[in-house]
């Protein structure tokens, strides 16, 4: 029984063709043909033998855009459009990379997704149309396929997080990344807060789980417990509907420490029109220390973890992977609180809405 292969307008049959018939993906096929990768031996001879029962072959043009530099890397972000919008974490990343990578000759190839499956299918897409050298990651969780995944498609990968001499691939980042929320809760303790909540990221990331250790284990040792953890998604609506959470309560917290400095600042626009002084009656503590937290007022507290250093050192990281003669220059320092104007003495955390006359 013969069955009909998808072809292309000429007649030639399609590299998806010869995938479906090996049962294997576009970018296992290009892998067979560059020997880029690590396939096993006995998939890479099933899809020879595909191949070869359907005539394909890849064309001499192509193969020779597969061998050659792309001088394009990848950064593929998984957040909502409107999430990374409103968020400007990944401007300040995107600027340090740039600057390592425009002076060579390199361009940027930006992509949001919004899932894990969605952002497996890109890797495999690009890999297989050869259209980067590597790919910065972003977002470390616990057990990351990505790292594996980017190796047996070829790629080189550098992933955003805190340094980790075992892992897989190198990792950038600030040294000692529970410091700055241990600062930030000391600086608050120092203040006489007692009631402290915490808005965190997604609880599946890495730095989030980090952080809120780090969190729990310095209330913990002044003999104190959270008032909550809450988990969003980053957004602007998770920020305000958590603090909206927080603040109506019989006895709010004292302090709120956001995950992120545009949570932050929805935290304190939300507190100040239900009535609300930052920091006579609420003290709020940021991370990133973006440009915008200075500009607020009051001028926001928020921890440096330094973006811009980070993702130009990611870069270097890349590009001497890719094969570029760049120095790796260790990237030295950790995250610190820098104190200004929203955090303050702490106030009796009695609602006024509750308050009797």
């Amino acid at each position: 029984m013969s069955t009909t292969r998808p072809k292309r307008p000429n007649g030639r049959p399609t590299i998806k063709a010869v995938a479906a018939a090996a049962g294997v993906s576009t970018a296992a096929v290009s892998q067979a043909f560059n020997d880029k990768g690590r396939l096993a031996e006995p998939t890479r001879r099933r899809i020879l033998n595909a191949a070869a029962e359907l005539g394909w072959s890849p064309s001499a043009s192509a193969a020779a855009l597969r061998s050659a530099r792309t001088r394009t890397l990848a950064l593929v972000v998984r957040r909502p459009t409107d999430v990374l919008g409103a968020d400007p974490h990944f401007s300040e990343l995107i600027t340090g990379i740039e600057g390592e990578l425009a002076p060579r000759g390199y361009g940027l190839l930006l992509h949001l997704v919004a899932g894990v499956d969605e952002e497996s299918a890109l890797y495999e897409r690009l890999a297989a149309e050869g259209r980067v050298d590597g790919a910065v990651l972003t977002d470390a969780r616990a057990d990351d396929p990505r790292p594996a995944l980017l190796r047996r498609l070829g790629l080189p990968s550098v992933l955003l997080g805190a340094p980790d001499p075992e892992a897989t691939v190198p990792t950038v980042g600030l040294g000692n990344q529970g410091s700055g929320v241990h600062e930030a809760i000391d600086h608050l303790l120092g203040l006489g807060h007692r009631r402290i909540a915490y808005v965190c990221g997604p609880a599946e990331l890495q730095h989030t789980r980090l952080r809120r250790t780090v969190f729990e284990e310095t209330l913990g040792l002044a003999g104190l417990r959270p008032v909550a953890v809450l988990s969003t998604d980053f957004s602007e609506g998770a920020a305000v509907a958590a603090t909206e959470e927080l603040i109506g309560r019989t006895e709010r917290p004292t302090a709120i420490v956001y995950a992120n400095d545009s949570m932050a600042v929805c935290g304190i626009g939300t507190a100040q029109r239900a009535g609300l002084r930052v920091p006579d009656d609420l003290s709020v503590v940021g991370y990133d220390n973006l440009p915008l937290g200075s500009w607020l007022h009051p001028r926001l507290t928020t921890v440096d973890q330094q973006v811009q250093r980070v993702g130009a050192a990611a870069a270097r990281v890349l590009l001497a992977r890719c094969g570029e003669d760049v120095p790796e220059t260790p990237l030295e320092g950790r995250p610190h609180l820098v104190v200004r104007e929203s955090t303050g003495p702490a106030t009796p955390s009695i609602n006024p809405a509750f308050q009797r006359s």
